[in-house]
């Protein structure tokens, strides 16, 4: 789903909440096939929930969520389309997942910030 300025937005619902990142072709690809099946997305919420819980490094879960989903996306490639009629066509070569990953980590899993203190007085 193309967004004004041709980047893609995997949930265009929320773009005014913490809009477009640009995903490339496969990222966008996935993104689509999770948020249409209901049971795909549930897992990659899950299993991003728990990553982000597990460590404090953002970095370093996005990176190893960025791997796990260039492997869900060969997986894939074998059985299901689009991914099969990709990979017949453009071949498998290794591409990113790394925005997609930060996307759903802003999305699913948010850093939780604490709230401001407001002051207290002693009656002055």
């Amino acid at each position: 789903m193309p967004c004004l300025w041709g980047f893609y937005d995997c949930f265009p619902e929320r773009r005014l909440q913490g809009g477009g990142m640009s995903l490339n072709r496969n990222e966008q690809m996935l993104c689509d096939y999770v948020v249409a099946n209901a049971d795909e997305r549930h897992f990659w919420e899950e299993k991003v929930r728990a990553r982000a819980k597990e460590s404090q490094d953002r970095h370093a879960v996005a990176a190893s969520l960025a791997e796990e989903l260039w492997r869900y996306f060969e997986e894939r490639s074998g059985v299901v389309e689009p991914f099969r009629g990709q990979a017949l066509r453009d071949g498998l070569s290794r591409t990113s997942m790394r925005n997609l990953a930060d996307l759903w980590l802003r999305q699913w899993a948010p850093i939780k910030t604490k709230a401001a203190r407001t002051p207290t007085y002693d009656g002055y």
